[in-house]
């Protein structure tokens, strides 16, 4: 078996769906046999930077460019509180809220969590794009850049944060 025979069973072996969604955090691969096949290109994954370390990094690069200190705290804030979002929804085990779970005003609480961590990570996204307008795109004194790395990051952050969601296997973990 060659190496790169190697790194495919790696990656497509029974028990790498979890090691797949959080070291990719971008690209979502489901298992179906043992003979699968990898849905995206592995030189695709092998590559692919994770996207909540990239929603940040993009907002930490505009921030080394930023020599009129354009980004203020409060544009941070927003990445912030993204990440909060991040952090709530990923708490929360799919066991928690399903309907088999024992206690109801336990799986009621859950849901709630989620919920609210939900709508934090869309709201982070809405106000992105807000700031982005208002303050960076209909401003002629501030770089229009600004605006979009502050929307990516934020874009980036949610998305990894549905990956880690449902993109991971919780039956395999054995708590």
């Amino acid at each position: 078996m060659g190496l790169l025979d190697n790194v495919a069973t790696h990656f497509t072996a029974e028990s790498a769906r979890n090691k797949n969604s959080s070291l990719i955090a971008g690209l979502l691969v489901r298992k179906g046999s043992p003979s699968h096949k990898l849905s995206v290109p592995l030189t695709l994954q092998l590559f692919s930077p994770p996207q909540f370390f990239a929603g940040w990094w993009i907002l930490i690069d505009a921030m080394s460019i930023d020599g009129k200190h354009q980004i203020t705290t409060g544009h941070v804030f927003i990445g912030i509180f993204g990440t909060i979002s991040f952090c709530m929804v990923n708490a929360v085990k799919g066991e928690h809220i399903s309907e088999e779970n024992s206690s109801e005003s336990g799986a009621r609480i859950a849901k709630i969590w989620l919920l609210v961590g939900f709508v934090m990570g869309f709201a982070s996204i809405i106000a992105a794009v807000w700031v982005m307008i208002d303050d960076f795109i209909n401003n002629e004194k501030k770089e229009s850049w600004f605006g979009v790395a502050l929307l990516l990051q934020n874009v980036f952050i949610l998305f990894a944060s549905l990956v880690y969601k449902f993109g991971r296997n919780e039956e395999e973990w054995n708590e």
